[in-house]
Protein backbone atom coordinates (compact mmCIF):
# COMPACT_ATOMS: atom_id res chain seq x y z
CA UNK A 1 0.00 0.00 0.00
CA UNK A 2 2.70 2.21 0.77
CA UNK A 3 4.11 1.71 -2.65
CA UNK A 4 0.91 2.17 -4.19
CA UNK A 5 0.33 5.82 -2.58
CA UNK A 6 4.49 7.34 -3.01
CA UNK A 7 3.95 5.91 -6.46
CA UNK A 8 7.10 4.29 -8.43
CA UNK A 9 8.62 8.17 -8.88
CA UNK A 10 10.48 8.21 -5.83
CA UNK A 11 13.13 11.20 -7.40
CA UNK A 12 10.14 13.17 -7.49
CA UNK A 13 10.49 13.87 -3.40
CA UNK A 14 14.13 14.57 -3.98
CA UNK A 15 15.50 13.68 -0.76
CA UNK A 16 14.36 11.54 2.54
CA UNK A 17 13.28 14.88 4.30
CA UNK A 18 10.99 16.10 1.62
CA UNK A 19 8.87 12.31 1.67
CA UNK A 20 8.64 12.52 5.42
CA UNK A 21 7.20 15.88 5.07
CA UNK A 22 5.10 15.26 2.82
CA UNK A 23 3.76 11.99 4.58
CA UNK A 24 3.30 13.56 7.60
CA UNK A 25 5.47 12.04 9.51
CA UNK A 26 7.96 14.97 10.62
CA UNK A 27 8.02 16.15 14.12
CA UNK A 28 7.06 19.94 14.70
CA UNK A 29 9.39 22.19 17.20
CA UNK A 30 9.06 25.02 18.34
CA UNK A 31 12.22 26.98 19.68
CA UNK A 32 12.22 30.18 21.42
CA UNK A 33 14.95 32.31 23.64
CA UNK A 34 17.31 29.04 23.11
CA UNK A 35 14.59 26.49 24.26
CA UNK A 36 12.96 23.90 22.36
CA UNK A 37 9.50 22.55 22.78
CA UNK A 38 7.13 20.22 20.56
CA UNK A 39 5.47 21.34 17.95
CA UNK A 40 2.39 20.19 16.52
CA UNK A 41 2.49 17.29 13.96
CA UNK A 42 2.49 18.49 10.06
CA UNK A 43 -0.27 18.01 8.09
CA UNK A 44 0.49 15.46 5.23
CA UNK A 45 -1.12 11.92 3.09
CA UNK A 46 -3.04 10.55 5.97
CA UNK A 47 -2.96 7.09 4.16
CA UNK A 48 0.55 7.25 4.36
CA UNK A 49 1.37 8.42 7.64
CA UNK A 50 -0.93 5.39 8.91
CA UNK A 51 0.82 2.89 7.20
CA UNK A 52 3.83 4.08 8.57
CA UNK A 53 2.53 4.25 11.95
CA UNK A 54 1.51 0.84 11.73
CA UNK A 55 4.69 -0.39 10.26
CA UNK A 56 6.68 1.51 13.47
CA UNK A 57 4.63 -0.05 15.83
CA UNK A 58 5.02 -3.60 14.49
CA UNK A 59 8.98 -3.33 13.74
CA UNK A 60 9.14 -0.97 17.41
CA UNK A 61 8.05 -5.04 18.91
CA UNK A 62 9.87 -7.02 16.60
CA UNK A 63 13.49 -5.86 14.85
CA UNK A 64 16.59 -5.47 16.43
CA UNK A 65 17.57 -2.03 15.70
CA UNK A 66 14.25 -0.55 15.57
CA UNK A 67 13.42 -1.84 18.84
CA UNK A 68 16.42 -0.60 20.49
CA UNK A 69 15.01 3.07 19.48
CA UNK A 70 11.12 2.73 19.92
CA UNK A 71 12.55 1.26 23.67
CA UNK A 72 14.90 4.10 24.62
CA UNK A 73 12.30 7.05 22.92
CA UNK A 74 9.22 5.31 24.73
CA UNK A 75 11.03 5.56 28.07
CA UNK A 76 12.12 9.29 27.48
CA UNK A 77 8.93 10.11 25.12
CA UNK A 78 5.92 8.02 25.98
CA UNK A 79 4.00 5.28 23.31
CA UNK A 80 2.80 7.87 20.67
CA UNK A 81 5.56 9.98 20.06
CA UNK A 82 8.04 6.95 20.26
CA UNK A 83 5.76 5.45 17.46
CA UNK A 84 5.61 8.88 15.33
CA UNK A 85 9.62 9.23 15.94
CA UNK A 86 10.39 5.92 14.64
CA UNK A 87 7.49 5.99 11.34
CA UNK A 88 9.83 9.15 10.07
CA UNK A 89 12.82 6.72 10.59
CA UNK A 90 10.82 4.46 8.46
CA UNK A 91 9.90 6.63 5.99
CA UNK A 92 13.77 7.66 5.80
CA UNK A 93 14.39 4.09 5.41
CA UNK A 94 11.99 3.77 2.60
CA UNK A 95 13.15 6.70 0.47
CA UNK A 96 17.16 5.45 0.20
CA UNK A 97 15.76 1.89 -0.48
CA UNK A 98 13.47 3.01 -3.41
CA UNK A 99 16.09 5.17 -4.44
CA UNK A 100 18.43 3.04 -4.46
CA UNK A 101 16.66 -0.04 -5.25
CA UNK A 102 18.28 -2.40 -2.56
CA UNK A 103 16.45 -4.28 0.20
CA UNK A 104 16.56 -3.60 3.86
CA UNK A 105 19.49 -5.15 5.92
CA UNK A 106 19.62 -4.73 9.70
CA UNK A 107 22.73 -3.65 10.63
CA UNK A 108 22.74 -5.93 14.38
CA UNK A 109 22.37 -8.97 12.52
CA UNK A 110 24.80 -10.64 11.33
CA UNK A 111 23.87 -12.50 7.76
CA UNK A 112 26.88 -14.78 7.36
CA UNK A 113 26.37 -16.85 10.34
CA UNK A 114 22.27 -16.94 10.00
CA UNK A 115 22.62 -18.48 6.71
CA UNK A 116 25.30 -20.72 7.99
CA UNK A 117 22.85 -21.81 10.74
CA UNK A 118 20.12 -22.35 8.43
CA UNK A 119 21.83 -24.51 6.06
CA UNK A 120 23.70 -26.51 9.03
CA UNK A 121 22.97 -30.26 8.61
CA UNK A 122 20.50 -31.32 11.38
Amino acid sequence: MLLVEIGDDIAAFGTAKKLAFWAGVCLGNHESAGKRAAGKKRKGNPYVRRILCEAANAAGRARRACREKFESLLIRRGRKRAVFALAHKISRIVFVLLSRGDYYRDATIDYEVLSVERNAPR
